[in-house]
Order: C-alpha cells, then sequence, then structure tokens
C-alpha cells in the first residue's frame, strides 16, 4: 500500500506518521526503487488490530 491509501484508513498526517515509524509505533516501509516506497498490507491490518485493541494513534 502507498502512503496516501494508508492516511485514508488511518486519520493521522504524514508528520506524525513518519514520527510513529521513526518510534517504531508504525510499521516500517518497503523500498520499491530508489524514490518509492509502500507499506506491506499485513503491516497496517496488524496495526489496524493493535488499535482496535484500544491503543492511541497519538
Amino acid at each position: 500500500m502507498r502512503l496516501s491509501q494508508v492516511l485514508k484508513i488511518i486519520p493521522v498526517g504524514k508528520t506524525l506518521w513518519y514520527a510513529g515509524v521513526k518510534e517504531g509505533r508504525f510499521p516500517q516501509p518497503v523500498k520499491l526503487g530508489p524514490r518509492t516506497a509502500a507499506y506491506r498490507v499485513q503491516d497496517i491490518t496488524a496495526l489496524i488490530e493493535r488499535l482496535g485493541q484500544n491503543e492511541r494513534v497519538a
């Protein structure tokens, strides 16, 4: 999934998302090319399940 798709599902801004990735709260992207990255669907699904268990996003 590209970041724009992820942010439609998980309503946070890009800055908060990148901070969460850096801190380890959100999954790391997979590099597809020198300027292209995406996120694994299973990683995003696991994050949604964790967030559904009353974990805060911010």
